[in-house]
């Protein structure tokens, strides 16, 4: 079973009830606004294979087991809380017990500015493509090049009205 919610916005925890998915092997949760640890339960999951939840707002540690030891750190990227391994930051304090989790600050302005940045290059394209079409439409008018174009329609015209009666001998 695969389930790939990236890109989706989602806000929240992950539930721990994924664990009751025991045949799931692709779990991607990736470039969302899921916050709070992992759940320890999910290393029970013997069957996933593929795991991604990176650009998220988790943190704490990342659960031991079978198959969390096989992950790398790109399952794991754009999460400044997480700690564990294959991560650099170590998960247990100098005595050996575990850091106490603080919930990361969830800041949207790189989203922001992604978002910005995206509807900046469409309206360059259409800005673009408007002047473009107007240039065409203009010297089409002022060259009277009319007749080219229809002519091009009339072909059209005749294709369409061609298939359609093929379509009406057939049923």
């Amino acid at each position: 079973m695969i389930i790939d919610l990236s890109r989706n916005r989602f806000e929240g925890v992950i539930p721990a009830s994924l664990h009751q998915l025991s045949v799931l092997e692709s779990l991607d949760l990736s470039s969302n606004k899921v916050g709070g640890e992992i759940p320890q339960q999910l290393a029970s999951l013997t069957f996933l294979v593929v795991l991604n939840l990176s650009h998220n707002h988790l943190v704490g540690c990342i659960p031991k087991g079978k198959q969390f030891d096989m992950f790398d750190n790109s399952s794991y990227q754009g999460n400044d809380g997480l700690r564990g391994l294959p991560l650099s930051k170590d998960c247990g304090g100098d005595d050996g017990a575990p850091q106490a989790t603080t919930p990361v600050e969830l800041h949207d302005d790189e989203e922001e500015e992604r978002d910005l940045i995206s509807w900046q290059a469409v309206l360059m394209g259409f800005g673009c493509g408007l002047v473009i079409g107007l240039s065409i439409i203009y010297i089409m008018l002022s060259t009277h090049s009319l007749v080219w174009f229809s002519r091009m329609v009339v072909k059209f015209e005749k294709r369409i009205v061609t298939t359609m009666e093929r379509h009406k001998k057939r049923y």
